[in-house]
């Protein structure tokens, strides 16, 4: 059984609208939340990049039962030991309700400490040690560490009961593979069924147990040229891979290498379509690949007309459960 969850895009849209966009997802049925924790939007016609951590209490006390994620990139925009805390009292205050997923991180985002942007086997490693710095604090232990990472003599004075899961974020086999050796489950983007199955089959032939997340592109309006109007005004930036998506450093620059990416080369990346019935299916086969929860975002800047039609007409096609309770992690 899947779990069908909203995801909030701070770099699209203003936060109060982002909280009410929350509320109305948990009123028309999803069972689940998250949100990404960007410095910059991808593009600025974008244009917004709230803060994840504020927005991530506010929207915890607004919503009755929903649970929250966030992907999280430690090490250079954020202390290893400061993410801990910012886990912990948020799990404290919402026990059962918060999930993190760490990654290596973007330039467009962490550039901003000024400090250089390594190669990615080197954030890798400094991602690792992060993982393990959140870890020990989460539990109660005092740490010092000197590595990629300094930490010195830190401790969480307001700490969860139980660690909350800290996932691993993936966009490709290896980095998947790796995720099994650490990771309380695994998150990847939506992509074609062939390459998610191959990162599925990575994580678990690796060891990989914990549940897989899916955050999936989606754009509906009405008629199908606006959804692909849509999708081409805000998402056109999102369609390069990595490298290029780790390295470019700036909103400016996404836009100026995106000046010639067509609406068909943006539907390869976003499910594009104005039948409801379309992205009903879409959905589904990604839970029978093995996703225990898909996290929907669609890429426009208004989100409440997605959020009427998706509630009222794709997820009573779908097998909706609620989301279990995320106090199953810190086994590691």
């Amino acid at each position: 059984m899947t779990v069908y969850g909203f995801h909030a895009s701070h770099e699209q849209v203003p936060p109060a609208e982002l909280l009410a966009a929350a509320v109305q997802a948990e009123q028309v049925g999803f069972t689940a939340a998250m949100c990404s924790d960007h410095f910059s939007p991808w593009s600025a016609r974008q244009g917004e990049s709230g803060f994840a951590w504020s927005w991530l209490g506010a929207a915890l006390q607004a919503t009755e039962s929903l649970p929250f994620g966030v992907v999280n990139a430690p090490g250079q925009r954020y202390h290893p030991a400061i993410v801990a805390q910012a886990i912990g009292s948020l799990a404290s205050m919402y026990p059962g309700r918060f999930w993190a997923a760490l990654g290596s991180g973007e330039a467009s985002n962490e550039h901003i400490t000024g400090a250089p942007w390594p190669r990615k086997d080197v954030r890798n490693a400094r991602l690792r040690e992060c993982v393990d710095v959140i870890r020990a604090l989460l539990r109660g232990e005092e740490v010092s560490h000197d590595g990629l990472v300094t930490v010195d003599r830190a401790r969480l004075w307001t700490r969860p009961d139980t660690v909350p899961p800290l996932v691993g974020a993936a966009c490709s086999e290896a980095t998947a593979r790796w995720c099994a050796e650490w990771a309380d489950g695994l998150i990847t983007v939506n992509a074609p069924v062939e390459q998610l199955r191959r990162i599925v089959d990575s994580y678990r032939s690796a060891g990989g147990a914990g549940p897989l997340h899916l955050q999936v592109h989606v754009s509906w309006a009405p008629d199908q040229d606006t959804a692909l109007a849509l999708a081409h005004d805000q998402w056109r930036t999102n369609v390069h891979g990595p490298p290029a998506s780790w390295d470019i450093d700036s909103a400016e620059v996404f836009d100026v290498v995106s000046e010639h990416v067509t609406p068909e080369q943006v539907a390869r990346s976003v499910n594009v379509s104005a039948d409801l019935g379309r992205h009903a299916a879409w959905l589904q086969e990604y839970a029978d690949l093995g996703f225990d929860a898909v996290m929907v975002h669609h890429v426009g800047r208004e989100q409440s007309a997605f959020l009427e039609a998706f509630g009222s007409e794709v997820l009573p096609q779908l097998k909706v459960t609620p989301a279990p309770s995320y106090t199953a992690g810190g086994s590691r």
